[in-house]
């Protein structure tokens, strides 16, 4: 079976410290929760952030490059609507990259990838081409092996339709550990 051909602007990025990193999804400007991330965080020591989409509105994505000073890495999401003033704040803060619809980063040797779509993170799992896929959209935390690749959603920041969760990923591992926000 011939793979259909993807159009995907890889933003490929090679982190040197092998630490572990927080994966956010669909935050939906819940700042009351974004804060309560951030600071949990913060008391990790964690210095990167993968956002795989919906953060929603720019000046949110403001504030959280304003609260966390270390690398965010974010793709779009379906509700990011205003993607051309997203971009324009990232260019106020060197700690903002956005990767446009999927990012590549590699950590000690484990190529991560990360988009909003499930169907899209789906179809790239099955390239076996990557570690380490993580996903958001549908609001669902969601493991699963396909083949080499661990495909994982971390769920809902916001805690919308479901309970609000984030995930802390150790690349020496490849394990990711879910954060349930209410617990923290």
């Amino acid at each position: 079976m011939k793979p259909l051909p993807l159009i995907i602007n890889f933003y490929h990025m090679v982190e040197s410290a092998l630490t572990k990193i927080a994966v956010i999804s669909d935050s939906h400007d819940n700042l009351v929760n974004i804060y309560r991330a951030l600071s949990f965080i913060k008391k990790q020591k964690i210095k990167t952030i993968i956002h795989c989409g919906d953060v929603c509105a720019p000046a949110v994505l403001e504030e959280i490059a304003k609260k966390f000073k270390g690398k965010i890495h974010l793709v779009f999401g379906n509700v990011d609507g205003d993607q051309k003033m997203m971009k324009a704040v990232a260019t106020k803060f060197k700690n903002i990259i956005i990767h446009g619809q999927t990012g590549q980063l590699e950590f000690g040797g484990r190529t991560v990838v990360f988009t909003h779509y499930p169907w899209l993170a789906q179809k790239l799992a099955q390239s076996q081409k990557y570690d380490a896929l993580f996903y958001g959209h549908d609001h669902r935390v969601w493991e699963k092996k396909i083949g080499k690749t661990v495909l994982r959603n971390p769920g809902t920041l916001a805690g919308l339709f479901a309970r609000a969760t984030f995930a802390i990923y150790d690349p020496k591992t490849d394990k990711a550990e879910l954060i349930l926000l209410e617990r923290i």
